[in-house]
């Protein structure tokens, strides 16, 4: 049986190994990064109509810009924009008709239906908009994503080809006000965008992600629509494996759209970060034990507290590494630059959160608390109400 000083040596071995490989991961992140967002700019050989749904909840920060921005959109074709609530007393419905009156020329229906059919509210959502679909080419995006003007016409295009199903979008974080937004924009930018750059370029990922998913509208009804995801947390990853399973592609383009972070709060954004984290998790187990190593300056730190050899220079090498991924990425998309102090305040959160996931515990989503279950998918608690909209 090992003793205590062997025990801690062979800890201090395995934390000093875990951050030399996370630092570089992390030079490796950087130098792949500027290779995404470049639009191909493929040409569109049929301007076809479509149809952009839109689920929303509550009156988000820049909810009127971004629904606004779609009304814009450099396309040829005819354009549909379907917003959907659950409550008549939704906030988000006022917005939607603020933006109906300010462009009269555009196609906006509203659908509020207050029936919940399950678990995933806005799978629900979804649900009851599905009957309002009116033309060939479907486009999901979540109530938090920024778009530009070109945005439907550079996702459209994806779909030309012959055996793709669905075309999906990544994704960098922009913060919509305050030092907890700016954490969880830092999160997506530094530690979720990075990893997912560097498994598409090895061919170590097949993601779908709900920021932005275009489908043909047959393509939706070979899947079953959206009722067969009403209860899966990770509704978008579900959807894009169900189109995999039809014997489709679902193609990742190089360039991404942006996600308003409006974390106000510790709570709120701990919250948001741990269903994020327990969603990747609930998708693939053992490769999200094996993302410790992305941590490299809270294993070096650690290493340190064990009685590393060198102890300064690991967290120090480690944290610059960080630094020179967030300037990386930063550049890439053209993202404003965040403060060192709150990088440094995020990985040691971040690192929490990580270690938090693997226990159990109420996921919090729109005011709501629920249960993941071993299969991934969620049970609405009834009991526990919050009244903290995220």
């Amino acid at each position: 049986m090992l003793g205590l000083h062997e025990s801690t040596h062979i800890a201090t071995q395995i934390c000093v190994a875990g951050a030399i490989l996370g630092i570089v991961y992390n030079v490796l992140a950087a130098m792949i990064a500027p290779r995404f967002n470049r639009p191909s700019k493929t040409p569109i050989h049929k301007t076809r109509p479509v149809t952009i749904l839109k689920p929303l909840h509550g009156s988000e920060p820049g909810l009127f810009l971004r629904i606004a921005s779609l009304c814009r959109q450099r396309y040829a074709g005819k354009v549909q924009i379907v917003c959907g609530t659950q409550r008549l007393a939704d906030p988000a419905n006022a917005v939607v008709r603020l933006v109906q009156r300010l462009n009269p020329a555009a196609k906006i229906d509203l659908v509020i239906d207050e029936r919940v059919h399950a678990g995933n509210p806005k799978v629900a959502n979804l649900v009851n908009m599905e009957a309002k679909v009116r033309h060939e080419i479907i486009v999901l995006s979540d109530s938090d994503i920024v778009v530009d003007d070109d945005f439907l016409s550079d996702l459209v295009a994806e779909l030309d080809r012959t055996r793709t199903g669905a075309a999906t979008c990544l994704y960098y974080g922009v913060a919509a006000g305050g030092v907890w937004a700016e954490m969880s924009a830092l999160n997506i930018n530094t530690q979720f965008l990075p990893n997912v750059i560097v498994a598409l370029t090895f061919g170590a990922a097949k993601p779908c992600f709900g920021s932005a998913i275009a489908m043909r509208k047959d393509v939706l009804a070979r899947i079953g629509g959206f009722k067969p995801y009403l209860d899966e947390l990770a509704d978008d990853y579900a959807i894009g494996k169900a189109v995999r399973a039809a014997g489709l592609d679902v193609v990742v383009p190089r360039w991404a759209v942006g996600h308003a972070c409006s974390d106000h709060s510790f709570r709120s954004f701990w919250e948001h970060h741990m269903r994020m984290s327990r969603t990747i998790r609930s998708i693939d187990p053992l490769g999200y034990v094996g993302t410790i190593f992305m941590y490299p300056l809270m294993l070096s730190i650690i290493a340190a507290l064990l009685g590393a050899h060198h102890p300064i220079a690991l967290p120090v090498i480690a944290f610059f590494s960080r630094v020179f991924l967030t300037f990386r990425v930063g550049r890439s998309f053209n993202l404003r630059r965040h403060s060192l102090w709150l990088l440094a305040a995020h990985d040691v959160i971040s690192f929490a959160v990580f270690l938090c996931s693997f226990f159990g515990g109420p996921i919090a989503w729109r005011g709501q608390r629920y249960r993941l279950l071993h299969d991934g998918t969620l049970e609405r608690s009834t009991e526990i109400e919050i009244h903290q909209h995220q």
